[in-house]
């Protein structure tokens, strides 16, 4: 997908479930167009950091041992901490190379999902992280009254042709429900803001069986922090909540990253949800983000479209709030449609 914009976008973003980053293990990860390393120490305490080794380049995440809460490379043994620094050489132990560092990448879990932050430049986090747990007042059930997300309800698609700001730009398109997801009404806006590095926006879906056009069957709730993911509630005919987010693994390719919390039905203490809520959510709900995947791995990109009245507002102040997550020009814009 070409776009004006970079793909070395700066925010927090998704990069694996918890679960997937064993205690002692190191993993080989791609993200930004770095080679990158990540692993769980000793302690359990998971970092990402630059994938090779300042010595002589091999990569860390292919063979790469945990040792205490370093990561020991696998061609000559030197050690690298969570901070990035060589601590240990093992053929000149007293003598680590202090000027020798790795580039650190902050990484926060939260609810079994894994986040980074990335900032061209290596800038610290603008933002803190939140939780959509505490973003919604109107819905108050904690983590507690729902079944674990991974892996019954988590998917991933990897290396798709999609950039961060066209998943966005679903948020504020109402009309496409209809069409990719066979909705049988049309989901109206019923309010919407940018603040600061969120874009929030309160979606309502009209109540077939009412007369009253007012009355909403079913409110959802989102919150997109900046442009790495959106984080959203429902609130009414349905009452799960999820996170779907993008993030830029090259310039042209994204992964994408998909998790429903799924309420525990009445008495059920288990994190683990039975097999006929696993088929229910699997069949009605964890497709959807393929749907949209079908149309996103065509779609080009047109910089000034013909918006129709309803939607053109929020689409174009969603686009000019995006701009901020943009610090580093475009690495090879081609001419937009």
């Amino acid at each position: 997908m070409d776009v004006p914009f970079t793909w070395k976008v700066t925010g927090w973003f998704v990069i694996g479930w918890s679960e997937e980053f064993e205690t002692g293990h190191s993993r080989a990860l791609h993200y930004f167009g770095d080679e990158l390393v990540a692993y769980r120490d000793e302690a359990g305490e998971l970092h990402v950091m630059t994938g090779h080794c300042r010595h002589l380049g091999a990569h860390l995440g292919h063979g790469g041992k945990v040792v205490g809460d370093c990561i020991e490379c696998p061609f000559h043994g030197w050690r690298w901490g969570p901070n990035g620094s060589n601590r240990y050489i093992p053929y000149d132990p007293d003598r680590p190379n202090k000027a020798l560092k790795l580039r650190v990448y902050p990484v926060q879990e939260q609810h079994g999902v894994v986040y980074m932050w990335h900032q061209p430049d290596g800038k610290p986090p603008q933002w803190e992280l939140p939780d959509p747990f505490t973003k919604f007042p109107e819905i108050t059930a904690g983590p507690d009254s729902y079944y674990r997300i991974y892996p019954e309800f988590s998917r991933r698609a990897e290396y798709e042709p999609v950039h961060p700001q066209i998943v966005a730009e679903n948020g504020p398109d109402s009309a496409h429900f209809r069409y990719v997801h066979g909705a049988s009404v049309t989901p109206v806006s019923l309010g919407w803001e940018a603040v600061d590095n969120e874009w929030r926006f309160l979606t309502g879906w009209p109540d077939e069986t009412s007369d009253d056009p007012d009355k909403m069957a079913l409110r959802i709730h989102s919150h997109f922090s900046g442009l790495g993911y959106a984080m959203s509630a429902f609130e009414g005919t349905q009452n799960y909540r999820l996170i779907f987010a993008c993030t830029p693994v090259d310039d042209g390719h994204s992964d994408l990253f998909y998790s429903i919390w799924w309420p525990r039905t009445d008495g059920d203490n288990s994190d683990v949800p039975p097999q006929d809520v696993q088929e229910k959510v699997e069949r009605r709900f964890l497709h959807t983000v393929f749907e949209d995947l079908g149309i996103w791995r065509y779609q080009v990109y047109v910089e000034n479209p013909p918006l129709g009245r309803i939607d053109a507002k929020p689409y174009m102040a969603m686009r000019r709030w995006a701009t901020q997550f943009y610090e580093v020009p475009a690495a090879d814009v081609k001419d937009p449609v």
